[in-house]
């Protein structure tokens, strides 16, 4: 499944998709004269996840991408993580 914005609202790439076995759910443009299947509880989906990229870039050790091994990102990646999370669930008592 493809979760993307209005932006990418384009016939082509509803196409490139169907042929790789997926389903494109983009909001369709104001313009657009033929109704298109869109889901807007999978919508909110992307807009979590983009929230959450957009937290990660926050840090930055990992927007910057000062590690240059794969394995010291993905650790430097997963303490950001780490991090976001405690933030999320820390006690307020």
């Amino acid at each position: 499944m493809l979760l993307a914005d209005k932006g990418y609202d384009a016939n082509a790439l509803r196409a490139l998709v169907g042929e790789r076995g997926a389903w494109a759910n983009i909001p369709p443009k104001s313009h657009r004269k033929d109704p298109i299947c869109f889901s807007r509880h999978l919508y909110r989906d992307r807009n979590l996840i983009e929230r959450f990229f957009n937290k990660i870039k926050q840090f930055r050790r990992v927007a910057t991408r000062y590690d240059k091994l794969a394995e010291n990102f993905l650790a430097s990646l997963k303490l950001a993580c780490v991090r976001i999370w405690l933030r999320r669930n820390e006690s307020t008592a």
